[in-house]
Parts: C-alpha cells; sequence; structure tokens
C-alpha cells in the first residue's frame, strides 16, 4: 500500500472512530443531564408554579385512534391534571396536513376523560421534540412545566428545556411495552446529537406566530 493512500484510510478511520465516540459522549451528557429531573407521578403533584404539562405527540391511526405510546402519554398527562400537579395541558403535536391531525385527538382524549376544554391547549405546529419545547416557551410563554413522554424520550425533552431556560421535570408514561422499542433506542441516541447541536445554535421551527398564554383559555386554540 502506497504511503499517502495508508495515511488517508489512517485518517478516515481515526475520524469514524471520533465520531462514534462523540455520539457516545453527548449521549452520556444529554442523559446524565436531564435524568435527575424525572420524577415520579406522585413527587409531581408536589411541585408547585407548574404552568402546565406539556404531553407531545405522536403517531396517531388513519381511523383516528391513538397509537398505544400516544394514548399512555394522555392517561398519564390527564392523571397529573387531575391530581392537581398543573392548571393546564399543552398538546402538541403534528397537524401540518388536513388528512393528519395529532392534536385534535390529544385534546378529544382530554376532554372525553373530563378536563375542561378550556384548560386544553393544542400547539399545531409541535413537528419535533425540538420544536414542541421552543414554542411551549416563545408561544405559549411556559417557564416551569412538566414533559410528559415515554422515559427514552425524556432525557432529551429535558435537556432541551434546559437549554432554553426552561424549569422543566419529566413523569415517565411507560404503561406498557411498546413494539420496536430497540430501533427507537437507538434512532434516539442520533436524535439526541442532532438536538445538542440544535440546542446550542437555536434554529428557529418551522412556524412561530402570535403568542397564546398558557394561563389564558385554551379554547383560542380550537381550529
Amino acid at each position: 500500500m502506497k504511503r499517502p493512500f495508508k495515511i488517508i484510510i489512517i485518517a478516515l478511520a481515526a475520524l469514524t472512530l471520533l465520531s462514534i465516540l462523540g455520539v457516545f459522549i453527548i449521549n452520556f451528557r444529554v442523559k446524565r443531564s436531564a435524568g435527575k429531573r424525572i420524577v415520579s407521578a406522585e413527587e409531581a403533584a408536589k411541585l408547585e408554579d407548574i404552568d402546565c404539562v406539556i404531553v407531545p405527540g405522536c403517531l396517531v391511526h388513519s381511523d383516528n385512534t391513538l397509537s398505544g405510546m400516544l394514548a399512555d402519554r394522555l392517561r398519564r398527562g390527564v392523571e397529573l391534571y387531575d391530581a392537581g400537579a398543573a392548571p393546564k395541558l399543552l398538546m402538541s403535536g403534528d397537524h401540518g396536513r388536513k388528512d393528519y391531525d395529532e392534536v385534535n385527538a390529544m385534546k378529544a382524549y382530554a376532554v372525553a376523560h373530563g378536563v375542561p376544554s378550556e384548560d386544553v391547549f393544542m400547539d399545531h405546529a409541535g413537528f419535533s421534540t425540538y420544536e414542541t419545547v421552543y414554542r411551549a416557551k416563545e408561544i405559549f410563554g411556559a417557564k416551569r412545566v412538566i414533559i410528559v413522554t415515554q422515559e427514552y424520550h425524556l432525557y432529551r425533552a429535558l435537556y432541551i428545556a434546559e437549554r432554553f431556560g426552561i424549569e422543566a421535570y419529566g413523569v415517565a408514561s411507560d404503561y406498557h411495552t411498546y413494539g420496536g422499542q430497540t430501533q427507537r433506542d437507538l434512532r434516539e441516541v442520533l436524535a439526541r446529537c442532532k438536538d445538542f447541536f440544535a440546542s446550542i445554535f437555536k434554529p428557529e421551527p418551522t412556524y412561530l406566530g402570535e403568542k397564546i398564554p398558557i394561563d389564558g383559555n385554551g379554547d383560542v386554540t380550537n381550529d
């Protein structure tokens, strides 16, 4: 092997190893930083001056039924509302198309389970975890929140919130085991790296818009 070619191969191998190491370091940092703010539902109910419980969206089926993961997030969110953990719920998800709507399905669940409609806000442009947190602060003015999602997802959401100056606590909603979790765990490592850098450079979300105070009436977000 000619020396210049050998040097290139060694350099590429070293770069690959450094990249892999960097991914694991960032993943460890995100989990370590955010893990201390994951609390039990009972601990969350004792927190004071919480603005809202944020429930990030995920899959809604074509017949408008909730995926198991989303149903569990909503179940936990409503339980926390009923326990007095927060006066408002913020449903943040993807409603970027007329034929796909996470947030109205989420609000419908909460209202059907006894939460007054005016206490349920919808963020129709929560297209990602990063955008959910960004908009929670900039649009809804949330400063102190509880985030409800599956534990593997909580670390990233809480880390982003911390970087945006939001005092956030997380409550896991793992009532069941979910198929495909190994693949989700692997993707989440890369997602943590992506949002680690997004939280440094803070690019604007897909949409911003007029401010909607979270201490107001959630029906203003109805469409």
